[in-house]
């Protein structure tokens, strides 16, 4: 007989793929979700990623915060995916009560119920975590050898100078590939959630003899992510600028870069972390082990969509965001055999060419970016 499988935020990006894969494969799904209209717009009961899955799992319409609709959810379920979360590095900065509520006391209380009610059948725990708990991550300084820097200062980036510095000489340090054993330690609220997620799971997973996995995603895109939400995904926000016409301000110098990596990559690892043994209690990156800078993102997008949206390079930058990050893959490929098989020159083609079939959603991103001049945290 199938497993059956929880997966709350189900009906987000990630889990809505996962979904629908795991439905292929013979599983009985359960989703709760509470239709984010941050995610989903206005009408959330009609939004694509919510009716891919509908009459296709069972959906609980509920909130992680609320226990009641965690002991619904969790009734039978052999396997949970936890995927609930608000995300959004620099929203995260100024609404720290609602990220710390979601992400941390919604954890909580799935981790307090499975503690206190022997009665369940919760055999196994995905939860996904974030490259955001590294912080500006792993470094070498050709004085002190391998580094994990600190968060970079204003003051350097105010003078332009983005680059990650040496705490100890304040040397320019060269980037490498950060690995599941480098430093924890976060520059935003959204990543020290995902780092309490992180280890609330493992510590009480192994406490009950529940197998706990970790997965430590990179830049999630693809066909299907949300167009309206102007707080997470930079392609996404970019397309939505180009499809309104509108010019795009390009952070920082535009050589900061990031690790993009493709849904359906990002799947198979989840999937393969649900079936293997070999990933039990353990922690893994997910990503294309390849970093991307923003300016090559802007120029593809433009250059895919056959815009006229002219772009250029503010120097305005986010607190608490990083300068760049790529994943050191050798655990999950040596432990769980996975290979990234999507490069992201046909990741963002497909992408754009699924972004040109969608209806022009409404830029909210000045909105967003005003919120963020308000709190002092863009400059």
């Amino acid at each position: 007989m199938s497993k059956k499988i929880l997966i709350t935020g189900g009906s987000g990006f990630i889990g809505t793929n996962l979904s629908l894969k795991l439905i292929s494969k013979g599983y009985q799904i359960t989703v709760l979700d509470n239709l984010s209209e941050q995610i989903h717009g206005n009408d959330p009961g009609s939004s694509s990623l919510y009716s891919q899955i509908k009459n296709k799992v069972r959906f609980i319409n509920g909130d992680v915060r609320n226990r009641d609709d965690w002991t619904n959810a969790l009734k039978g379920q052999e396997i949970v995916v936890h995927f609930a979360a608000e995300t959004g590095t620099g929203q995260s900065m100024y609404e720290i009560e609602k990220y710390t509520d979601v992400n941390i006391k919604g954890t909580a209380i799935l981790l307090d119920l499975l503690a206190n009610n022997k009665e369940h059948k919760v055999e196994k725990i995905i939860i996904a975590s974030s490259r955001s708990i590294y912080g500006e991550g792993k470094y070498e300084c050709s004085e002190h050898g391998i580094i994990y820097p600190k968060e970079r200062k204003e003051e350097d980036m105010l003078n332009k100078d983005f680059a990650v510095k040496c705490p100890m000489c304040n040397q320019d340090a060269v980037l490498l590939a950060t690995d599941e054993f480098s430093k924890i330690h976060p520059s935003s609220i959204y990543g020290l959630t995902k780092q309490a997620q992180e280890e609330m799971c493992m510590i009480v997973g192994k406490s009950l003899k529940i197998p706990v996995v970790a997965f430590r995603y990179q830049n999630v895109y693809g066909p299907g992510q949300s167009l309206s939400n102007p707080y997470t995904g930079i392609l996404s926000i970019f397309s939505t600028r180009i499809m309104n016409g509108n010019d795009i301000n390009i952070f920082e110098d535009g050589l900061e870069t990031r690790d993009f990596v493709y849904i359906d990559d990002v799947v198979d690892a989840t999937i393969l972390g649900i079936e293997k043994q070999s990933a039990n209690y353990n922690i893994y990156n997910v990503g294309s082990g390849v970093r991307t800078s923003v300016m090559e993102v802007t120029e593809t997008l433009v250059k895919e969509y056959g815009s006229n949206s002219k772009y250029s390079v503010s120097g305005n930058f986010r607190i608490g965001d990083i300068r760049d990050n790529y994943a050191d893959l050798e655990k999950i490929k040596n432990d769980l055999g996975f290979e990234p098989k999507i490069k992201f020159k046909e990741g963002i083609r497909r992408f754009c060419k699924w972004v040109s079939s969608q209806e022009v959603e409404n830029d909210a991103y000045n909105k967003s970016i005003i919120e963020m001049k308000d709190k002092g945290l863009l400059k």
